[in-house]
């Protein structure tokens, strides 16, 4: 499985810390939960935002991603790549072009 510079970044830092005893996936799940709604929070009170802020919370949330997709096993890419292909046959673009409607109203 081939890696990011992001990945392999990630890698060393917890591994120079020694923080991989603490990644179980369910601790990781949660931490990815945790950070998604602190990026949620970032637009809690309308479409002003802090770009600084919402680019550091969404660099924790695809950090976590990241860390739960290596104790996975799973390349991070592939997967993406995998899902994108069933949504894909989900929404065919003649059908979901410019509409919002879930996969089984169009």
């Amino acid at each position: 499985m081939a890696s990011t510079k992001a990945q392999d970044a990630v890698r060393a830092f917890v591994r120079e810390r020694e923080w991989g005893q603490f990644h179980s996936e369910d601790n990781l799940s949660r931490s990815i939960a945790i950070e998604a709604g602190e990026l949620l929070e970032c637009f809690q009170w309308g479409p002003d935002f802090d770009p600084a802020r919402v680019q550091g919370e969404l660099a924790d949330v695809l950090t976590y991603c990241l860390l739960l997709a290596d104790r996975l096993g799973v390349d991070p890419d592939q997967i993406v790549l995998d899902k994108l292909e069933v949504t894909r046959r989900k929404y065919p673009v003649e059908k979901a072009r410019g509409r919002s409607e879930k996969y089984d109203a169009l």
